[in-house]
């Protein structure tokens, strides 16, 4: 395989009449795997999540994924500004700064 990575070993499968394998807890959250072979037969699986066709704008988009990420980030840290109730209700004033 052309990535150096290093591997941690957590099962041993065997497949079943058809050559399918169980996953069992790895396989979750996944939508599928993109298969790899080296030379030497070993096999890499490399987990994949799709997202909704609406949503791919955004990671097309390096600016909009950058500010949304800038936002996530904020949101953690607690830096968020209230903008009122979605019902309408005027926006809170803001205290001066000291």
């Amino acid at each position: 395989m052309s990535r150096t990575a290093e591997f941690k070993y957590i099962a041993r499968v065997r497949p079943d009449s058809k050559g399918r394998v169980t996953l069992g807890r790895l396989g979750k959250d996944v939508s599928s795997f993109r298969v790899a072979v080296d030379p030497e037969g070993r096999v890499l699986l490399e987990p994949f999540v799709e997202i909704p066709a609406r949503e791919q704008w955004l990671y097309e988009s390096p600016e909009a994924y950058a500010s949304v990420r800038r936002g996530l980030s904020q949101a953690a840290k607690g830096e968020m500004t209230p903008l009122g109730s979605p019902a309408g209700s005027a926006p809170r004033k803001r205290k001066p700064r000291k």
